[in-house]
């Protein structure tokens, strides 16, 4: 199956042209990752339509779900937070003292533990909970639609074929990769 923008351009298109323009340009991976370019605008897109519409913002959604997948009390300390949304200290500090302000977390100091050291906890508040289970089902829902021309079989292709290259990718950016531009099946085989 060609999968293209929405514009008509097809990735093999694209791959084709580098290739008649730039001959020897590596273009094995154009037909891989500019399809996952396309699908993250679509859904980021969308995802944004989903959000107005729950009256949310991502950043506050990302903060509520955290918090409400953790199991009752639906309490975590900042740093827990950061952790588990993959922001820095300073984002969830902001993103705290947003959600506090419009009633949705309460924040309290946690007694010194180890070391001494102080930290501060983060709960949802009924506000917030009430909140995030609206929104939750209203994201997750469209999501669900967006995907539903994948038989579960194909989904679960899906979700293995993606682990697979988003933890290989990781790695590869970890390491640096630098002037390693060999083709990804001469990679493979290594």
């Amino acid at each position: 199956m060609v999968e293209s923008n929405a514009t008509g351009i097809t990735a093999a298109g694209i791959a084709a042209a580098w290739q008649r323009e730039r001959p020897g340009t590596p273009t094995g991976s154009i037909e891989i990752v500019t399809p996952i370019w396309w699908l993250a605008k679509v859904f980021t897109d969308d995802r944004g339509r989903a959000l107005r519409a729950a009256g949310i913002d991502a950043a506050t959604l990302d903060l509520l779900s955290v918090l409400r997948r953790s199991g009752a009390p639906y309490t975590l300390t900042t740093r827990e937070l950061a952790r588990r949304t993959l922001v820095t200290a300073g984002a969830i500090s902001q993103r705290v003292a947003r959600a506090e302000r419009q009633g949705l977390v309460a924040r309290a100091p946690e007694e010194a533990g180890e070391g001494g050291r102080r930290a501060v906890l983060v709960s949802l508040t009924a506000d917030g909970h009430a909140l995030v289970e609206r929104s939750v089902d209203v994201v997750l829902g469209r999501e669900a639609e967006l995907v539903g021309g994948l038989s579960e079989s194909e989904r679960e292709q899906l979700v293995g074929l993606l682990g697979k290259l988003l933890a290989d990718v990781r790695r590869r950016a970890a390491a640096g990769g630098q002037g390693d531009h060999r083709g990804a099946e001469e990679s493979a085989e290594q």
